[in-house]
């Protein structure tokens, strides 16, 4: 008989979509994001039903908003974004820097060195896991650290830029792709993704949809979007997984580890807005955008919120990917190497 503090896959969606709705209502910013996030955390915090995943509901989320962002380019998009190619690199190397305030402030407070380095650094939460554990880092507070940074910039960016910045230019929307061509990108995206994920890459579900579409967006200049509805039901779907990730044990372990976490990543949130406020300066380019891209948040959460906020998507997206392929080439080498200095 089921544990009834673990109901069936079915209630987390009902609470992710009841967190939804009553967040579109509200008028929140990513709603079905945001609202399912914290209904299912509630749940998981206020009642001692433990809702668990939707089995592959997250993955599932990631083929659908992948394949939304890879509509966003077409030709004339990609060659903006390789016009500001040094402006990418520059906004992901300072992100990625950054985080070494938080990393500092880790140290200063007795966390030994692996763990603060790891838990610190904005790339994905199970590729920092990975490269903590063959470093010698606490895997707990790693993975918490990291899924903490991520609830943060997620709850906290799409609201500060609604209500403080507000919104860019309106930007026309293309018109829904046909079903043929929907059905096309969706079964070749699929096939990217678990081909992406034999090749052991990092976010499969994302990269490998996100560049397929991103290839025929372009090679055959299709100018189309997802119909109306899809990208709120891959919000959903990520919100409601990304929320199975926290309870009242994860809030209660460790809380000064967390607190000094969280005030890490509000440190490199800041320094990541002052460095787009001058890169904006700079070029002219969108402050909005700059800063979005500059976030050291989820790829999918940050180009949702650009999209939502009728932003640069392609200018986020490639900016977010470029801080993801420092992180994760670059942590390890430049931790070892610490390391030794250190040690010598």
């Amino acid at each position: 008989m089921p544990d009834v503090r673990t109901p069936p896959w079915w209630v987390t969606a009902t609470v992710g979509l009841a967190g939804g709705a009553l967040a579109s209502m509200a008028g929140w910013p990513l709603p079905w994001m945001t609202g399912a996030l914290l209904a299912v955390i509630l749940v998981r915090c206020a009642t001692p039903w433990q809702l668990k995943e939707i089995p592959n509901g997250r993955r599932c989320g990631q083929w659908i908003i992948g394949i939304g962002i890879g509509l966003h380019f077409t030709p004339e998009v990609l060659d903006q974004v390789a016009d500001h190619g040094l402006l990418i690199l520059a906004g992901a190397f300072v992100t990625s820097v950054s985080s070494l305030v938080s990393v500092w402030l880790l140290l200063r407070t007795g966390e030994d060195r692996p763990t603060a380095f790891f838990s610190s650094m904005p790339g994905g939460s199970g590729e920092m896991v990975n490269l903590g554990a063959r470093n010698g880092a606490n895997l707990g507070q790693v993975a918490a650290g990291q899924s903490l940074r991520v609830l943060l910039v997620v709850l906290l960016v799409p609201a500060l830029f609604k209500y403080l910045l507000g919104e860019g230019a309106v930007l026309s929307h293309a018109a829904s792709l046909g079903w043929s061509w929907l059905a096309l990108i969706g079964l070749l995206g699929l096939g990217a993704a678990l081909a992406w994920q034999a090749l052991g890459q990092p976010n499969p579900w994302l990269f490998g949809p996100l560049a397929l579409a991103a290839g025929l967006s372009i090679g055959f200049q299709l100018q189309g979007s997802l119909p109306p509805g899809a990208s709120q039901a891959g919000q959903w779907l990520i919100g409601s997984g990304l929320g199975c990730h926290f309870n009242r044990a994860f809030f209660r372990r460790a809380p000064s580890f967390l607190g000094r976490t969280l005030v890490g990543t509000l440190l490199t949130m800041l320094i990541a807005g002052l460095a787009a406020l001058l890169l904006s300066t700079a070029t002219h380019l969108d402050l909005r955008s700059l800063t979005l891209g500059m976030m050291p948040g989820g790829i999918a959460e940050m180009s949702l919120t650009a999209e939502a906020l009728q932003l640069s998507v392609p200018l986020v997206t490639a900016m977010q990917v470029m801080r993801l392929v420092f992180v994760l080439f670059l942590a390890e080498p430049l931790f070892r190497r610490w390391n030794r200095q250190v040690a010598s």
